[in-house]
C-alpha cells in the first residue's frame, strides 16, 4: 500500500462520516447549536470542509473549489470569501445558516473528489516537500495533509455529537 492510498482512504473516511452526520437534517437541525454558544453541524462541517478545500488547494498549486465552483455565491454566508471559519467568534459561527444539507453536502463532495484526485497522483518522495516556510520547522507535505485529517476528524467527531444530542432534544 501507497501513502497515496492511506490518505485517500482516511479522506473517504472523513466524506463518509459527514454524509452520515448531515444527511436527512433541515435547516433548523443543521444550524442547532448546543448551549447557545457551540458549533452548529452546519458550521462544522462548512468549516472542515473549507479547510480541507483552502489546504489542498494552496498544496495542489490550484484554486479553491469554494471560489472557482462558485460554492461561495451558493451557500452565500456572511463572510469574505477567503474565510476557512478558523478564529471565529461563536457569534459568527451563529451566521453559518444553510437552507438544506444537500448544498452543504454537494460543495463538501466537490471537494473531497477533489482531494482524492490530487493525493492519488502523489508519489511517497512528494509527501517531503515543503508547502510552508513559516513555520519552524517548516511544514512538508505529509504533515500538511495529516493536519487536515486530524483537523478534519475532530470537527466531525463535535458534529456527530451535536447530531446525537438532537435527538435527545
Amino acid at each position: 500500500m501507497h501513502s497515496s492510498d492511506l490518505l485517500a482512504d482516511a479522506f473517504g473516511r472523513i466524506s463518509e462520516g459527514v454524509d452520515q452526520v448531515v444527511e436527512g437534517l433541515d435547516a433548523d437541525q443543521l444550524a442547532y447549536r448546543p448551549a447557545e454558544r457551540g458549533n452548529s453541524i452546519a458550521w462544522l462541517v462548512w468549516h472542515l470542509t473549507r479547510v480541507q478545500d483552502d489546504h489542498v488547494a494552496a498544496a495542489a498549486g490550484t484554486e479553491q473549489a469554494w471560489i472557482a465552483a462558485g460554492w461561495a455565491e451558493q451557500l452565500g454566508l456572511p463572510f469574505d470569501p477567503a474565510a476557512t471559519g478558523y478564529g471565529q467568534s461563536p457569534d459568527d459561527a451563529a451566521k453559518v445558516r444553510v437552507a438544506s444539507g444537500a448544498t452543504l453536502l454537494a460543495y463538501h463532495h466537490t471537494v473531497h473528489q477533489r482531494t482524492i484526485r490530487y493525493v492519488h497522483g502523489l508519489g511517497d518522495g512528494d509527501l517531503e516537500r515543503i508547502v510552508d516556510e513559516t513555520f519552524s520547522p517548516p511544514v512538508t507535505l505529509g504533515v500538511r495533509l495529516i493536519s487536515v485529517v486530524a483537523d478534519d476528524l475532530q470537527h466531525l467527531g463535535q458534529a456527530a455529537y451535536v447530531r446525537g444530542l438532537l435527538s435527545e432534544s
